[in-house]
Protein backbone atom coordinates (compact mmCIF):
# COMPACT_ATOMS: atom_id res chain seq x y z
CA UNK A 1 0.00 0.00 0.00
CA UNK A 2 1.20 3.71 -0.48
CA UNK A 3 3.56 4.78 2.80
CA UNK A 4 1.27 8.22 2.48
CA UNK A 5 -1.76 6.45 3.92
CA UNK A 6 -0.98 8.06 7.64
CA UNK A 7 -0.94 11.34 6.42
CA UNK A 8 -4.79 13.48 6.62
CA UNK A 9 -3.24 15.57 3.47
CA UNK A 10 -3.66 15.45 -0.22
CA UNK A 11 -1.27 17.39 -2.84
CA UNK A 12 -2.58 19.19 -6.25
CA UNK A 13 -0.37 20.09 -9.20
CA UNK A 14 -2.63 23.19 -10.91
CA UNK A 15 -0.69 21.58 -14.11
CA UNK A 16 0.10 23.95 -17.20
CA UNK A 17 -0.36 27.57 -15.84
CA UNK A 18 -1.01 28.85 -19.34
CA UNK A 19 -4.25 26.61 -18.93
CA UNK A 20 -7.37 26.03 -17.09
CA UNK A 21 -5.94 24.22 -14.03
CA UNK A 22 -4.77 27.19 -11.71
CA UNK A 23 -8.22 28.53 -11.97
CA UNK A 24 -9.99 24.64 -11.16
CA UNK A 25 -7.27 24.89 -8.12
CA UNK A 26 -8.88 27.72 -7.20
CA UNK A 27 -12.07 26.70 -6.53
CA UNK A 28 -11.31 23.68 -4.56
CA UNK A 29 -11.56 26.53 -1.61
CA UNK A 30 -14.80 25.28 -1.75
CA UNK A 31 -14.07 21.76 -1.17
CA UNK A 32 -15.70 20.05 1.61
CA UNK A 33 -13.60 17.39 2.33
CA UNK A 34 -12.63 16.81 5.81
CA UNK A 35 -8.69 16.78 4.64
CA UNK A 36 -6.61 19.40 3.87
CA UNK A 37 -5.33 19.65 0.13
CA UNK A 38 -1.94 22.07 -0.53
CA UNK A 39 -1.73 22.94 -4.08
CA UNK A 40 1.80 23.33 -5.33
CA UNK A 41 2.37 26.30 -8.23
CA UNK A 42 3.46 29.35 -8.42
CA UNK A 43 1.39 31.71 -5.24
CA UNK A 44 1.96 34.66 -6.92
CA UNK A 45 0.22 33.27 -9.94
CA UNK A 46 -2.21 31.92 -8.42
CA UNK A 47 -3.19 35.01 -6.34
CA UNK A 48 -3.42 36.81 -9.89
CA UNK A 49 -5.97 34.61 -11.45
CA UNK A 50 -7.88 34.94 -8.63
CA UNK A 51 -7.99 38.45 -8.42
CA UNK A 52 -8.45 38.42 -11.95
CA UNK A 53 -11.05 36.07 -12.16
CA UNK A 54 -13.53 37.85 -8.70
CA UNK A 55 -12.65 34.61 -6.90
CA UNK A 56 -12.95 35.27 -3.30
CA UNK A 57 -9.70 32.70 -2.61
CA UNK A 58 -6.82 34.06 -0.12
CA UNK A 59 -3.19 32.07 -0.53
CA UNK A 60 -1.44 30.86 2.20
CA UNK A 61 1.95 29.75 2.32
CA UNK A 62 1.47 25.48 3.02
CA UNK A 63 3.12 24.38 6.34
CA UNK A 64 2.92 20.76 7.54
CA UNK A 65 1.70 21.96 10.91
CA UNK A 66 -1.06 24.22 9.89
CA UNK A 67 -4.35 24.09 8.32
CA UNK A 68 -6.07 26.89 6.32
CA UNK A 69 -9.22 28.77 7.61
CA UNK A 70 -11.76 29.38 5.84
CA UNK A 71 -11.83 31.01 2.18
CA UNK A 72 -8.41 30.20 1.89
CA UNK A 73 -6.12 27.47 0.03
CA UNK A 74 -2.88 26.40 1.21
CA UNK A 75 0.10 26.55 -1.38
CA UNK A 76 3.54 25.26 -1.91
CA UNK A 77 5.13 27.60 -4.07
CA UNK A 78 6.94 26.82 -7.22
CA UNK A 79 8.03 29.47 -8.96
CA UNK A 80 7.82 29.91 -12.44
CA UNK A 81 10.95 31.13 -14.53
CA UNK A 82 8.45 33.49 -16.66
CA UNK A 83 4.98 35.16 -15.83
CA UNK A 84 2.13 32.98 -16.75
CA UNK A 85 -0.14 34.60 -19.54
CA UNK A 86 -3.54 32.77 -20.30
CA UNK A 87 -3.50 31.01 -23.66
CA UNK A 88 0.05 30.80 -23.93
CA UNK A 89 2.56 28.60 -23.69
CA UNK A 90 5.92 29.04 -22.19
CA UNK A 91 8.45 26.87 -22.55
CA UNK A 92 10.79 28.38 -20.42
CA UNK A 93 7.65 27.24 -17.67
CA UNK A 94 8.53 23.37 -17.89
CA UNK A 95 11.38 22.52 -15.58
CA UNK A 96 9.84 24.31 -12.79
CA UNK A 97 6.35 22.41 -13.52
CA UNK A 98 8.15 19.28 -13.42
CA UNK A 99 10.27 20.00 -10.42
CA UNK A 100 6.76 21.08 -8.64
CA UNK A 101 5.61 17.66 -9.68
CA UNK A 102 8.77 15.72 -8.50
CA UNK A 103 8.23 18.19 -5.14
CA UNK A 104 4.54 16.07 -4.86
CA UNK A 105 5.82 12.66 -5.58
CA UNK A 106 8.07 12.72 -2.74
CA UNK A 107 5.55 14.17 -0.04
CA UNK A 108 3.95 11.27 -0.95
CA UNK A 109 6.00 8.84 -1.05
CA UNK A 110 7.40 9.89 2.54
CA UNK A 111 4.30 9.94 3.88
CA UNK A 112 4.12 13.72 3.36
CA UNK A 113 0.85 13.30 1.80
CA UNK A 114 -1.61 10.90 0.98
CA UNK A 115 -2.25 10.97 -2.27
CA UNK A 116 -1.60 13.15 -5.36
CA UNK A 117 -3.59 14.46 -7.74
CA UNK A 118 -2.79 16.19 -10.74
CA UNK A 119 -4.36 18.95 -12.97
CA UNK A 120 -3.26 18.60 -16.64
CA UNK A 121 -0.30 19.60 -18.30
CA UNK A 122 0.49 20.22 -22.07
CA UNK A 123 2.81 17.97 -22.95
CA UNK A 124 3.96 19.91 -26.76
CA UNK A 125 5.53 22.50 -24.68
CA UNK A 126 7.82 20.23 -22.54
CA UNK A 127 9.06 18.05 -25.52
CA UNK A 128 9.46 21.77 -26.74
CA UNK A 129 11.64 22.41 -23.87
CA UNK A 130 13.82 19.33 -24.56
CA UNK A 131 12.59 17.49 -21.89
CA UNK A 132 11.28 14.29 -23.07
CA UNK A 133 7.59 13.50 -21.53
CA UNK A 134 5.05 11.92 -23.28
CA UNK A 135 2.65 12.05 -20.14
CA UNK A 136 2.16 12.33 -16.51
CA UNK A 137 1.77 8.22 -16.49
CA UNK A 138 5.18 7.37 -17.47
CA UNK A 139 6.60 10.21 -15.51
CA UNK A 140 5.69 9.17 -12.90
CA UNK A 141 6.56 5.48 -13.30
CA UNK A 142 9.91 6.98 -14.35
CA UNK A 143 10.78 9.10 -10.81
CA UNK A 144 9.47 5.86 -8.91
CA UNK A 145 10.96 2.84 -10.87
CA UNK A 146 7.81 1.51 -11.99
CA UNK A 147 8.22 -1.03 -14.16
CA UNK A 148 4.65 -1.57 -15.31
CA UNK A 149 2.34 1.73 -14.97
CA UNK A 150 -1.01 1.32 -15.75
CA UNK A 151 -3.45 3.84 -16.37
CA UNK A 152 -7.19 3.21 -15.97
CA UNK A 153 -10.08 5.80 -16.25
CA UNK A 154 -13.08 5.61 -13.98
CA UNK A 155 -16.52 6.71 -14.14
CA UNK A 156 -18.69 5.43 -11.68
CA UNK A 157 -19.23 1.82 -11.60
CA UNK A 158 -16.92 1.63 -15.28
CA UNK A 159 -13.41 1.08 -15.07
CA UNK A 160 -11.41 1.24 -18.73
CA UNK A 161 -7.63 0.27 -18.70
CA UNK A 162 -5.05 0.97 -21.39
CA UNK A 163 -2.39 -1.63 -22.66
CA UNK A 164 -1.25 1.10 -24.08
CA UNK A 165 -1.08 4.97 -23.57
CA UNK A 166 0.44 7.55 -25.35
CA UNK A 167 1.51 6.05 -28.71
CA UNK A 168 0.70 6.88 -32.68
CA UNK A 169 -1.49 4.59 -33.70
CA UNK A 170 1.03 3.37 -35.90
CA UNK A 171 3.31 2.11 -33.19
CA UNK A 172 0.78 -0.10 -31.18
CA UNK A 173 0.38 -3.32 -32.79
CA UNK A 174 4.54 -3.65 -32.93
CA UNK A 175 4.34 -2.43 -28.66
CA UNK A 176 1.72 -5.33 -28.09
CA UNK A 177 3.24 -7.70 -26.33
CA UNK A 178 2.25 -11.07 -24.79
CA UNK A 179 4.61 -10.76 -22.01
CA UNK A 180 3.58 -7.14 -21.81
CA UNK A 181 -0.09 -7.32 -21.70
CA UNK A 182 0.46 -10.25 -18.77
CA UNK A 183 2.31 -7.57 -17.06
CA UNK A 184 -0.81 -5.25 -17.29
CA UNK A 185 -3.09 -7.58 -16.47
CA UNK A 186 -1.49 -8.46 -13.18
CA UNK A 187 -1.04 -4.60 -12.25
CA UNK A 188 -4.78 -4.25 -13.10
CA UNK A 189 -6.21 -7.44 -11.27
CA UNK A 190 -3.89 -6.67 -8.14
CA UNK A 191 -4.85 -2.79 -8.03
CA UNK A 192 -8.35 -3.80 -8.24
CA UNK A 193 -8.22 -5.75 -4.55
CA UNK A 194 -5.67 -3.43 -2.83
CA UNK A 195 -6.99 -0.15 -3.90
CA UNK A 196 -10.57 -0.52 -4.85
CA UNK A 197 -11.12 -3.25 -2.27
CA UNK A 198 -12.84 -5.58 -4.76
CA UNK A 199 -11.84 -9.28 -3.70
CA UNK A 200 -11.97 -11.41 -7.09
CA UNK A 201 -12.24 -8.64 -9.66
CA UNK A 202 -13.75 -9.97 -13.27
CA UNK A 203 -11.95 -8.43 -15.98
CA UNK A 204 -12.84 -7.68 -19.99
CA UNK A 205 -10.06 -7.92 -22.64
CA UNK A 206 -10.54 -6.18 -25.60
CA UNK A 207 -9.44 -7.31 -29.29
CA UNK A 208 -6.84 -5.23 -31.44
CA UNK A 209 -8.59 -5.53 -34.61
CA UNK A 210 -12.23 -5.23 -35.84
CA UNK A 211 -13.77 -8.46 -34.34
CA UNK A 212 -11.02 -8.99 -32.32
CA UNK A 213 -9.26 -10.15 -35.56
CA UNK A 214 -12.38 -12.30 -36.96
CA UNK A 215 -10.26 -15.65 -36.77
CA UNK A 216 -7.47 -14.13 -38.25
CA UNK A 217 -8.76 -12.38 -41.27
CA UNK A 218 -8.90 -9.05 -39.93
CA UNK A 219 -5.31 -9.94 -37.96
CA UNK A 220 -3.33 -12.09 -36.13
CA UNK A 221 -2.08 -10.03 -32.86
CA UNK A 222 -5.63 -10.77 -31.36
CA UNK A 223 -5.03 -14.92 -31.54
CA UNK A 224 -1.06 -14.42 -31.33
CA UNK A 225 -0.34 -11.97 -28.62
CA UNK A 226 -3.64 -10.99 -26.95
CA UNK A 227 -5.26 -14.80 -26.35
CA UNK A 228 -2.15 -16.41 -24.66
CA UNK A 229 -1.53 -13.62 -22.38
CA UNK A 230 -5.55 -13.98 -21.38
CA UNK A 231 -4.92 -18.03 -20.80
CA UNK A 232 -1.94 -17.14 -18.84
CA UNK A 233 -3.90 -15.36 -16.23
CA UNK A 234 -6.93 -17.15 -16.16
CA UNK A 235 -4.98 -20.37 -15.47
CA UNK A 236 -2.95 -17.97 -12.67
CA UNK A 237 -6.77 -17.92 -10.88
CA UNK A 238 -7.87 -14.37 -12.33
CA UNK A 239 -11.50 -13.85 -13.78
CA UNK A 240 -10.32 -12.70 -17.18
CA UNK A 241 -12.63 -12.95 -21.21
CA UNK A 242 -11.29 -12.09 -23.85
CA UNK A 243 -10.06 -11.06 -26.52
CA UNK A 244 -14.06 -9.56 -26.79
CA UNK A 245 -14.74 -7.29 -30.15
CA UNK A 246 -14.18 -3.64 -28.78
CA UNK A 247 -17.44 -2.89 -30.00
CA UNK A 248 -19.28 -4.91 -27.54
CA UNK A 249 -16.92 -5.37 -24.85
CA UNK A 250 -18.75 -2.52 -23.49
CA UNK A 251 -22.34 -3.18 -23.79
CA UNK A 252 -24.20 -5.73 -21.37
CA UNK A 253 -24.33 -8.17 -23.87
CA UNK A 254 -20.77 -8.33 -22.53
CA UNK A 255 -21.51 -9.29 -19.14
CA UNK A 256 -20.63 -8.05 -15.80
CA UNK A 257 -16.63 -6.64 -15.63
CA UNK A 258 -14.74 -4.86 -12.68
CA UNK A 259 -12.86 -3.31 -15.55
CA UNK A 260 -12.28 -3.52 -18.96
CA UNK A 261 -8.68 -3.59 -20.92
CA UNK A 262 -8.71 -1.72 -24.16
CA UNK A 263 -5.77 -1.79 -25.82
CA UNK A 264 -4.96 1.94 -27.13
CA UNK A 265 -5.72 5.18 -26.31
CA UNK A 266 -8.38 6.15 -28.62
CA UNK A 267 -9.85 2.58 -28.18
CA UNK A 268 -10.83 2.99 -24.50
CA UNK A 269 -11.26 7.13 -24.02
CA UNK A 270 -13.80 7.80 -25.93
CA UNK A 271 -15.93 5.84 -24.39
CA UNK A 272 -15.36 6.84 -20.71
CA UNK A 273 -15.62 9.85 -21.79
CA UNK A 274 -18.86 9.46 -23.77
CA UNK A 275 -19.79 8.11 -20.16
CA UNK A 276 -18.90 10.38 -17.79
CA UNK A 277 -17.26 13.44 -19.10
CA UNK A 278 -16.70 15.82 -16.85
CA UNK A 279 -16.46 13.50 -14.11
CA UNK A 280 -14.78 10.79 -14.62
CA UNK A 281 -11.04 10.45 -13.44
CA UNK A 282 -7.46 9.20 -14.26
CA UNK A 283 -5.86 6.97 -11.83
CA UNK A 284 -2.55 5.51 -12.35
CA UNK A 285 -2.09 1.75 -11.08
CA UNK A 286 1.12 0.07 -10.45
CA UNK A 287 2.46 3.29 -8.53
CA UNK A 288 3.53 2.94 -4.91
CA UNK A 289 1.50 5.47 -3.89
CA UNK A 290 -2.18 6.79 -5.20
CA UNK A 291 -2.37 8.95 -7.86
CA UNK A 292 -5.67 10.63 -9.43
CA UNK A 293 -6.40 13.36 -12.52
CA UNK A 294 -8.66 14.87 -14.48
CA UNK A 295 -9.90 13.66 -17.93
CA UNK A 296 -9.62 16.26 -19.62
CA UNK A 297 -6.53 18.64 -20.85
CA UNK A 298 -5.46 21.87 -20.75
CA UNK A 299 -7.90 24.07 -23.03
CA UNK A 300 -6.23 26.96 -23.94
CA UNK A 301 -8.48 28.63 -25.64
CA UNK A 302 -10.80 29.17 -22.43
CA UNK A 303 -8.14 29.89 -20.05
CA UNK A 304 -8.63 32.38 -18.06
CA UNK A 305 -12.11 33.46 -18.86
CA UNK A 306 -13.91 31.53 -15.68
CA UNK A 307 -16.07 29.33 -17.62
CA UNK A 308 -13.60 26.14 -16.94
CA UNK A 309 -15.85 22.91 -15.04
CA UNK A 310 -13.97 22.18 -12.35
CA UNK A 311 -16.28 18.82 -11.45
CA UNK A 312 -13.59 16.14 -13.01
CA UNK A 313 -10.98 17.92 -10.45
CA UNK A 314 -13.63 17.68 -7.51
CA UNK A 315 -14.01 14.42 -8.90
CA UNK A 316 -10.11 13.37 -8.84
CA UNK A 317 -10.00 14.75 -5.54
CA UNK A 318 -12.99 12.98 -3.69
CA UNK A 319 -11.55 9.69 -5.62
CA UNK A 320 -8.03 10.01 -4.19
CA UNK A 321 -9.21 10.68 -0.90
CA UNK A 322 -11.84 7.48 -1.29
CA UNK A 323 -9.07 5.12 -1.96
CA UNK A 324 -6.62 6.78 0.34
CA UNK A 325 -8.83 5.88 2.93
CA UNK A 326 -9.65 9.67 4.55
Amino acid sequence: MPSGKSSRRLVVTAGEPAGIGPELCLDLVNSALATQLVIIADAGMLAERAASLLKPVRITAYAPGSSPGQGELAVLDQPLVNKAICGQLDSANSQSLLDGLTRAVEGCASGEFAALVTAPLQKSIINDAGIKFSGHTEYLADAMNCRTPVMLLVAGKLRVALASTHLPLKAVPAYLTTAGIIRVLRVLHADLKSIFQIDDPEIIVCGLNPHAGEGGHLGHEDQEIIAPAIAACVSGGMKIRGPLPADTAFTPVAGHADAILAMYHDQGLPVIKYAGFGHAVNVTLGLPIIRTSVDHGTALDIAGKGTADSGSLFAAVELAAELAGL
